[in-house]
């Protein structure tokens, strides 16, 4: 398949992988609280060197993150980067059409997508890519300007604002729905948008508003607004269905020649890369300046909202049942959303 064509395909799923790239991104009207900057940081080492020893721009492992969640638990392997340890490349980008034709055209080794994208994209390569991770399960919430929504079913009769319509966001709200005995069409209103910014908007702005939206907006929404709270967590409903899958954001893949070829920084990266997440998580406030500090959003606001962004490193066999389920279920709803067909074993990566 030409590139051209490949790469013109592709632009019919961005939107369905446009969460992430929100998630790291605010309107002009937030730029008091979400940072719209982005740095590319890169070493000078290659990952088996020393310091005081050269290394060429061709042996530094390129990885690509979208500025969000995806990009937050990457931040100390970054830092340490930074420091000489590793010879790594980092570009952290805002949006998600950024990546893909970087992928098609073997320009970045490893890459943080969102899920559905990584099968887009193992489809349009024909098996080119491998997932390494699940890096970030669900960011989505339900989100109330007051206290009447208790469960699921007190959405019934409620406007909810959303946006997100066609992508992953419409996809786990209508499955979610539809399991608990509610139907999206008639149940409810679900008043789309075009971004996340202005569900927010919309929300700070009626009495009563109720609506769905992503981490880093829910943490500037309750800063913005006291009465603001959340009333649902998507991933912990999903997981109330008990179907064996997960609610799954991003993950981190890599270009199936480079895992072939370079076994073992790949496997070198992924526990960098795991320690790396468990620092984030459990130094929080050290981690939100270094999240400001590479342009993602403002300390403030990712020290609040990394405890809610569900950053994790599941690999090997747990990754696969998890995100095998989670492709099954955005495949029964809209095959395009995930390339047109379930992805082959070879789309798992085990170390």
């Amino acid at each position: 398949m030409k590139l051209k064509n490949i790469v013109k395909k592709l632009t019919a799923v961005f939107l369905c992988a446009g969460i992430l790239t929100a998630c790291g991104n605010a309107s002009d009207n937030n730029e008091d609280t979400v940072t719209n900057s982005r740095q590319e940081e890169s070493a000078s080492v290659s990952s088996a060197e020393k310091p005081e020893e050269n290394s060429s721009d061709s042996e530094k492992v390129r990885i690509t993150a979208l500025s969000g969640p995806t990009a937050m638990g990457m931040t100390k392997l970054m830092s340490d980067n930074e420091s000489g340890r590793y010879g790594y490349d980092f570009n952290i980008v805002s949006a998600v059409d950024e990546v893909s034709p970087l992928v098609v055209k073997g320009d970045t080794d490893i890459f943080c997508v969102p899920a559905n994208l990584a099968s887009v994209l193992y489809n349009k390569t024909e098996g080119g890519v491998q997932v390494l991770a699940v890096n970030t399960l669900g960011v989505i919430y339900i989100c109330e300007n007051g206290d009447t929504v208790k469960g699921i079913s007190d959405l019934k009769g409620k406007t909810v604002y959303a946006s997100g319509k066609g992508a992953t966001p419409e996809y786990a709200l209508n499955y979610i729905l539809t399991k608990n005995g509610i139907d999206p069409e008639n149940d409810l209103t679900i008043e789309w948008k075009s971004e996340h910014a202005e569900c927010l908007a919309a929300l700070l702005a009626d009495e009563n508003g109720v609506a769905m939206l992503p981490q880093p907006f829910v943490t500037s929404a309750k800063l913005q607004n006291e009465g603001v709270n959340v009333v649902l967590d998507l991933t912990e409903e999903w997981d109330k269905l008990g179907d064996g899958s997960s609610m799954i954001t991003g993950v981190v893949a890599t270009r199936k020649d480079f895992a072939e070829k370079n076994p073992d920084v790949v496997n070198e990266f992924l526990s960098r890369y795991a320690e790396s997440v468990d620092y984030v998580n459990t130094n929080v406030t050290e981690a939100a300046g270094l999240v400001e500090k590479y342009g993602i959003i403002k300390a403030a606001v990712a020290e609040k909202a990394i405890p809610e962004c569900n950053i994790v490193c599941i690999t090997s066999n747990e990754m696969k049942e998890a995100l095998s389920g989670y492709l099954k279920v955005l495949l029964e709803q809209n095959p395009q959303s995930v390339g047109g067909a379930e992805p082959k074993e070879d789309f798992y990566y085990v170390a």
